[in-house]
């Protein structure tokens, strides 16, 4: 059986660790840079970073339209950290214009927790991913604002919400391709291989 194929966009941020996370768990992992690299992709993660920095690359590289176009037809997508700040419907304390793909309806505060040297790491129970604790580290994370019935709340950090899941969608706050747990990649190759949206 083929392995599913998920990309990773790929400009700029924690591209091979991801790449690396997810050919463990399992996946085909896919460097994703321009609107052909999309065919035959079952997911992508749009990786932590700088945000405007991907956001600009996607849109010159024609990548923004492309994949919202993707999105629409059904593709499933991960956005970590400033991946999840590109894929939500409004930006708070972003760039004056910031391309941005608007796929869950939700809002970012960018830095929501601080600068670089506020970073911190907590463990988050995450009900789909079962009782066990995962380690989060957070890296000028952002958290999020939630006022949608189908946005499920999956953590919280100081009734901030770090994680949520939309259809077959997911955004968190943190990075899980910093640490050893692959249960947030195989989360969202299970969604991302799913026919469902529930």
């Amino acid at each position: 059986m083929a392995r599913p194929r998920i990309g990773v966009v790929a400009y700029q941020g924690a591209v091979p660790e991801h790449i690396r996370a997810l050919e463990r768990a399992g996946a085909e992992a896919v460097p994703v840079k321009w609107p052909k690299d999309l065919a035959g992709l079952d997911g992508i993660i749009i990786p932590g970073g700088e945000s405007t920095a991907i956001g600009d690359a996607m849109q010159t590289w024609g990548l923004m339209d492309a994949l919202q176009q993707w999105v629409d037809e059904g593709g499933a997508i991960y956005g970590t950290c400033a991946g999840s700040i590109l894929i939500s419907q409004e930006i708070v304390n972003g760039k004056p214009g910031q391309p941005h793909l608007s796929i869950i309806p939700m809002k970012a505060h960018r830095n929501g927790f601080g600068r670089q040297a506020d970073s911190f790491e907590a463990d988050l129970v995450i009900p789909p991913l079962g009782e066990e604790p995962m380690r989060a580290v957070f890296i000028r994370a952002p958290y999020y604002e939630v006022d949608h019935p189908d946005v499920e709340v999956l953590a919280r950090v100081d009734d901030k919400i770090v994680a949520v899941r939309y259809g077959r969608h997911l955004a968190t706050a943190f990075h899980p391709e910093l640490t050893d747990d692959l249960r947030m990649h195989r989360y969202f190759i299970e969604l991302a291989t799913s026919k469902s949206n529930a």
